[in-house]
């Protein structure tokens, strides 16, 4: 695998602009005076509302992608405002229902990323979605814009390029002087590279106009109002469009929630990078604390851990002795494979917290590193398979130094991810600045501060140029013609829970379900949650005011058995989780 796949891995898995006044209007809290709070303003409606209804010329695509699915491709305009002028394509997917006279309307669905593919969440939609939900709704997913089978934005000639501009940022974060610059040095580059040649295409993908597209689809499906479930970033995408958009909310789901003010940035946060201002960092830390903590309470007939000690000591003392001296990983015949350094510890556990089941990937991948720093005679080979598997799915299978020939199929997977990103948010003007930034992250959560906080250090407003002047900067409080449904687990750790509290507490119809539950996002966690969401999505009956719903999964309640591995799910649903993309490049979606 290349240098560029690799960094696409780590890239494709995961954040508005300055307010500028433009012909049709702002798009911030200002309106004219016959504007409401309630309705969406002129400016926006005369944006959409005069694009043509877009003829996908759907095609069955069953072979591909499963029974009754069907593909297509829409022209929408890259610059509202210019509706008659330039246009990108964007791919669909719809899943149909079986029985057509039973259809209340078209389920719109986003996995997150930024970047991931609503074409393949709606393909997976049968596996994961309930049956209620599929008797009553066509699923609808959107590549947006830039993405995946949509045109796609490429910000380097080639792919050579892409993985010489990008080579300092091949590692989860950068730790000592040497790395950092380097990564510092490529944020640059990336920044320069998509405000040039990856323009216009980069500069028109803030997740405004991918609202407005979907208001667009929405009138292409034929349905008055939106009903809408997007997952962490997703929920982003379904904040804006209810605020762009209020009076045309039917029933909107936002689960694995982004605090839309650290988002988009405000004047007051805008010198706090990006993915720093999200405390994502501080949600992974918190649930690993207490994986540690009920690994503990468990004891060693539970946890694998608390047969070394006290688990929490145990990983202080790993992690010292990483950051002093990595572990070289070999292969049967003594061949290097990769190392583990503290910043792989970190993205390895990090991969592991993302999964309801994640507290036992914990303690094992702790217990194989701790038995590489203290040789046993025990047989780990369990362990070790665990280990490498998900180190490769995160970094990939080969050894490092390949390099990436110009000529192979481009993969835009990392200006995907940054072109919202950067387009969407406020950061800091050079990418020096992300230096003290992760240093003070490092210090409210260590390792996962910085490892979340570096992630934006491309979107430096000195190099991140190019802009979108429509892009969405507030309110966040529109009152929505329906109640917007607010998911929260207060274990997600790529959304933090408090994420999900804000998104609520601005949102004056909103509705905020909490899950005790683990991994990201909730549906799928419980029936409690499942049901509550259906219900709401079917006949906008929203949960009563302060459920809490309990994860079926939970830390450590199996005893060990003989093989040590995830636990089983005692009243798990029969179903898979949705294909999550988190919020952070690198990050690999839970299965």
């Amino acid at each position: 695998m290349t240098a560029a796949r690799r960094h696409a891995r780590r890239w494709g898995a995961l954040l508005g602009v300055l307010a500028l006044t433009v012909s049709l209007g702002s798009t911030t809290a200002s309106a004219s005076p016959s504007d409401r709070t309630d309705r969406t303003s002129r400016a926006e409606a005369a944006r959409v509302d005069r694009v043509p209804v877009p003829d996908p010329q759907w095609f069955d695509c069953s072979s591909a992608f499963g029974e009754r699915t069907q593909c297509g491709t829409v022209q929408l305009p890259l610059d509202y405002d210019q509706p008659r002028k330039a246009t990108t394509d964007v791919a669909l997917l719809k899943l149909s229902v079986a029985d057509p006279s039973r259809k209340i309307g078209t389920l719109f669905i986003n996995p997150g990323g930024p970047g991931g593919s609503g074409v393949q969440i709606a393909a997976a939609a049968s596996f994961f979605l309930s049956p209620a939900l599929l008797e009553r709704f066509d699923v609808v997913g959107v590549d947006p814009r830039g993405t995946n089978f949509s045109s796609n934005v490429r910000c380097f000639r080639n792919l050579g390029e892409q993985a010489t501009g990008l080579a300092g940022l091949m590692v989860p974060f950068p730790v000592g002087d040497a790395e950092t610059g380097a990564y510092v040095a490529s944020s640059k580059a990336f920044g320069a590279a998509c405000s040039t040649t990856g323009t216009p295409l980069s500069g028109s993908m803030s997740t405004a106009e991918v609202a407005r597209d979907m208001d667009v689809l929405r009138r292409m499906v034929g349905d008055k109002k939106l009903t809408y479930l997007g997952f962490s970033y997703g929920s982003y995408l379904g904040n804006v469009y209810a605020n762009l958009f209020p009076d045309r909310v039917r029933a909107v789901v936002i689960d694995g929630v982004l605090d839309p003010l650290a988002w988009a940035g405000t004047p007051e946060n805008a010198g706090i990078p990006q993915t720093q201002r999200l405390k994502s960092g501080e949600g992974a830390s918190k649930a690993l604390d207490e994986v540690l903590a009920r690994c503990a309470a468990a004891g060693p007939e539970f946890c694998l851990l608390a047969g070394l000690g006290d688990p929490a000591t145990v990983y202080a003392e790993i992690v010292a002795s990483l950051k002093e001296n990595p572990i070289l990983v070999t292969d049967d015949e003594g061949n290097p494979l990769f190392e583990i350094t503290y910043a792989v510890l970190i993205s390895v556990l990090l991969s592991d917290l993302y999964a309801p089941e994640g507290s036992s990937w914990v303690d094992q991948d702790l217990t194989y590193v701790h038995s590489l720093q203290h040789p046993t005679d025990a047989d780990l080979t369990a362990l070790r398979a665990a280990f490498v598997g998900r180190y490769q799915a995160l970094h990939g299978p080969d050894r490092e130094g390949t390099a990436a020939p110009s000529g192979w199929p481009y993969d835009n997977s990392p200006e995907a991810f940054q072109s919202v990103l950067c387009t969407d948010g406020l950061n800091p003007a050079a990418a020096e600045e992300w230096i003290p930034a992760s240093a003070s992250a490092d210090a409210v959560a260590p390792g996962f501060g910085p490892l979340w906080t570096w992630a934006s250090a491309p979107c430096a407003s000195s190099t991140w140029t190019v802009r979108d002047e429509d892009a969405y900067t507030g309110p966040f409080t529109r009152r929505t013609a329906a109640p917007v449904l607010v998911v929260g687990n207060y274990w997600d750790p790529a959304t933090n829970y408090e994420g999900a509290v804000a998104a609520a507490g601005l949102l004056p119809r909103s509705s905020l379900l909490s899950s005790d539950s683990w991994g990201h996002t909730a549906y799928g966690t419980s029936a409690c949650v499942t049901d509550a969401v259906d219900t709401y999505l079917l006949s906008g009956q929203t949960p009563a005011a302060g459920t809490v719903c309990t994860g079926d999964v939970q830390p450590f309640t199996d005893p060990l058995g003989s093989e040590p591995g995830p636990q089983s799910r005692g009243a798990a649903p029969a179903r898979p989780l949705p294909p999550v993309v988190p919020p952070l490049p690198g990050a690999v979606p839970r299965s």
